[in-house]
């Protein structure tokens, strides 16, 4: 036995056989000639594309062209998936995450609601289509940086000539210049808080009509005021604002979808936060600087 092990020949036969399992086993991996197929269907797509763009269609020579491109395109697009290259790329993780969005959102955009449905999503939101009560007014501004300790007496003083004017005082002649103007015509009550403060709004809505009133405070300083006329707020009739409630519904509907969508899907998954050391240090310095700041429920009174 010792002697056939030793045997040249054996050796070369071995080494043969090892060489050729290694062949046919390269062999076997090695992948095949993948064929690309441009179906009539994506030749159809590519020039309507042309045509939307060029609003003419495609010469044979440029539809040539396009599919050349094409071609091309899909050979890149294999050979970079193959190395990898999709791989921890953000805008390519982004795009295929839109795309797999859109598609349970196309999904749910399909449903067509009916007019039943759609009152009762009003008659549950009706925050959401309410049109604003509106204030015609007018103003005369104070500027406290002009009027200092005399903001107070000066607005008294002012006052009392308005009211002495009524509604058709000359407001160019008198208080500071104000860039937003003296009139403001059936202003929205959203309007009236972004532009002059939420403390001013609840003030405006205090004031009876038909007098001078004030001074009340914006954040920019003191203003006298008239109101001219109110309008109440009110959920408009569903005929005039169907369309706008179907988006709303729509759009909740989309939402809901995608949130079932990543529902189903993480039941696939186990997620496993590894946070590191500064940020679980960051989070229980805030812990320990909001427990100094708030006592605990038992200390409330």
């Amino acid at each position: 036995m010792k002697r056939i092990l030793r045997e040249p020949l054996l050796h070369f036969l071995v080494l043969g056989a090892a060489l050729f399992a290694i062949n046919a086993l390269l062999s076997a991996r090695a992948p095949g000639r993948a064929s690309i197929v441009v179906t009539r269907g994506r030749i159809e797509s590519l020039a309507t594309a042309f045509a939307l763009t060029w609003q003419r269609p495609p010469t044979a020579m440029e539809l040539e062209g396009l599919i050349r491109d094409y071609v091309r395109e899909e050979v890149a697009v294999r050979e970079a998936a193959s190395l990898g290259l999709d791989q921890d790329d953000v805008v390519i993780r982004r795009r295929l995450r839109q795309k797999l969005e859109f598609v349970s959102e196309d999904a749910a955009a399909q449903a067509e609601p009916g007019d039943a449905e759609l009152r009762a999503w009003l008659a549950a939101h009706p925050a959401d289509f309410g049109i604003d009560p509106t204030c015609t007014f007018s103003q005369v501004f104070l500027d406290p940086a002009q009027h200092g300790d005399h903001l107070g007496a000066d607005a008294a003083r002012l006052l009392a000539k308005l009211r002495r004017a009524g509604a058709h005082a000359d407001l160019a002649a008198v208080g500071d210049p104000f860039l937003l103007g003296h009139g403001f015509d059936k202003l929205p009550a959203r309007d009236v808080r972004s532009q002059f403060g939420e403390a001013f709004a609840a003030s405006l809505d205090s004031l009876p009509p038909g007098a001078w009133q004030g001074p009340i405070a914006s954040g920019l300083g003191a203003h006298l005021v008239f109101v001219h006329e109110r309008t109440a707020g009110r959920v408009p009739p569903f005929e005039e604002v169907r369309d706008a409630v179907r988006r709303e519904w729509t759009s909740a509907r989309r939402d809901s979808a995608v949130e079932r969508l990543y529902g189903k899907l993480l039941a696939r998954y186990t997620v496993t936060i590894e946070k590191p050391e500064s940020f679980t240090g960051a989070a229980a310095a805030g812990a320990d600087s909001s427990a100094a700041k708030t006592p605990p429920p038992e200390n409330r009174d």
